[in-house]
């Protein structure tokens, strides 16, 4: 597997998790595993081992000396490409300044050095590439490496996590990154007049995959293909939607380390005091425990429906006796707006920015009932850790949202505006009064199973039908 990140060591979002999660489920189900990730300065403390000092990555006519580290942990091996000039650095993809100029030259080498790593000391049935970062890898395999016999048997799967980022970088930046002119066709790599890694990644690879069968049907829409809704059309026959998973080792309140008190569906009283230390941990007055509390953990993003918030929390919260605790950081815009929300309903809204794991665990645990009102939703993850701990969601029906919700476990949505998400939330307050009704719904969330298991055999079927000897 090649990624941009992986958990805990690189994440900024669902992504991280995901390729923490799988590959170890993949082990389970008799597969050899590895993850070929960048070692960001974050990954500096990574118990990893240094295995190779010196593996030459060579681009548009400049060679990128790197490292490798090692750490085998759960039976996954992952290895880190090393080379603090391009990864040593606060962020993974940028700064307070914007994205980083040579984004494309970072995950290039990350390509090359995936095959190098494969050549060298991994061989490989099937690459497994993670979204833009990886998609040069199936071009750098098919159009370079095509002769080599360690290389000509191996396919390739792209996944496709968000279509909103496509790793789009002009045209005359393709020789750094050691791509010939001759791709610079409409139905090749070619974008508008700029060259996409994801659409390399879309064109070249053996098969496609995404993130839940809702988000693969819609992202042969224009309203949701970004303008590739045409290859993934024509590319259908290849294209599978398989549904994230979730590592419940990680997220189960009856054991979770970053609760205050475990429950579970048989003893939710612990859930009582989850909510109780949530309200004392973020400011909010004793009287909320008697009162809905709402609950967001997100990336500050165009994506994830904050304007719709922002046309209904006022009256909301000047009409409505609930509360609402939030914790995420992203575009500054949306951080401003919840420094805005806080400020007018301070006794009513609870904010904090920026990344906290525990904090995020807690708030599961202690919400009443989770928000997520997406423009789109590849799968999302939050709404199925919300189910686990008995946090109801509200969620707008689109991608995973609508494959993993329904009318026994939560409240959905369809058109994309503030009435329809007020009267919505507003409906589910009104569920939440009926206490015996409300614990029915609840436990009906908290007994679902959206293990990994279940995905892991839709991929080992995908590998072995694109290459009989994997695994």
């Amino acid at each position: 597997m090649v990624s941009s990140e992986a958990s805990p060591w690189a994440k900024t979002g669902g992504l991280a998790d995901v390729v923490e999660a799988l590959p170890k489920a993949l082990v389970a189900a008799g597969h050899d595993v590895c993850v070929v990730i960048p070692r960001y300065m974050h990954g500096f403390g990574a118990p990893a081992e240094r295995i190779v000092d010196w593996m030459p990555i060579s681009l548009g006519g400049t060679v990128y000396d790197t490292a490798i580290y090692r750490l085998v942990q759960d039976g996954v091996t992952i290895f880190y490409v090393d080379h603090p000039g391009i990864y040593g650095r606060e962020g993974l993809y940028g700064d307070r300044f914007g994205d980083f100029g040579d984004n494309h030259i970072r995950f290039a080498v990350l390509c090359k050095a995936a095959l190098e790593i494969s050549r060298e000391l991994f061989p490989t049935d099937v690459y497994h590439c993670h979204d833009w970062q990886a998609g040069l890898l199936p071009v750098y395999l098919r159009a370079f490496d095509q002769t080599d016999p360690r290389f000509m048997a191996a396919r390739t799967v792209m996944t496709i996590h968000n279509m909103g980022y496509q790793g789009i970088f002009p045209r005359e930046k393709m020789g750094e990154v050691s791509l010939p002119e001759w791709l610079f066709r409409p139905d090749l790599i070619e974008f508008w007049g700029s060259f996409s890694f994801l659409k390399a990644g879309l064109v070249y690879a053996d098969a496609i995959t995404t993130v839940s069968r809702r988000y693969a049907q819609e992202i042969q829409t224009p309203e949701h293909g970004f303008g590739m809704d045409g290859l993934l059309r024509a590319r259908t026959a290849s294209l599978t939607g398989i549904v994230n998973g979730v590592d419940y080792t990680r997220w189960n309140p009856e054991a979770d380390k970053a609760l205050p008190e475990h429950f579970s569906a048989n003893a939710l009283e612990g859930k009582l005091a989850c909510k109780r230390e949530l309200l004392r941990e973020m400011g909010l007055p004793d009287r909320a425990l008697g009162r809905p509390l709402l609950g967001i953990v997100s990336r500050f993003a165009y994506q994830k429906g904050f304007d719709l918030i922002a046309n209904i929390a006022h009256t909301l919260f000047a009409e409505d006796d609930v509360f609402l605790v939030v914790l995420g950081n992203g575009e500054q815009k949306y951080e401003d707006y919840f420094r805005h929300l806080r400020d007018s309903f301070p006794d009513k809204v609870a904010l904090r920015v920026g990344y906290d794991d525990p904090l995020a665990h807690r708030i599961e645990a202690g919400s009443d009932i989770f928000l997520m009102p997406s423009r789109y939703e590849p799968c999302g993850l939050n709404q199925i850790y919300s189910l686990r701990y008995g946090t109801v969601p509200v969620v707008r029906a689109t991608g995973g949202l609508d494959d993993t919700i329904d009318a026994e476990t939560g409240f959905k949505f369809t058109d994309y505006n503030g009435k329809a998400l007020l009267d919505t939330i507003r409906l589910a307050c009104r569920a939440w009064e009926d206490k015996e009704a409300w614990t029915r719904m609840m436990r009906r969330g908290m007994a679902k199973d959206f293990s990994w298991d279940a995905s892991a055999a839709e991929y080992s079927r995908l590998y072995r039908n694109l290459h009989p000897f994997a695994g």
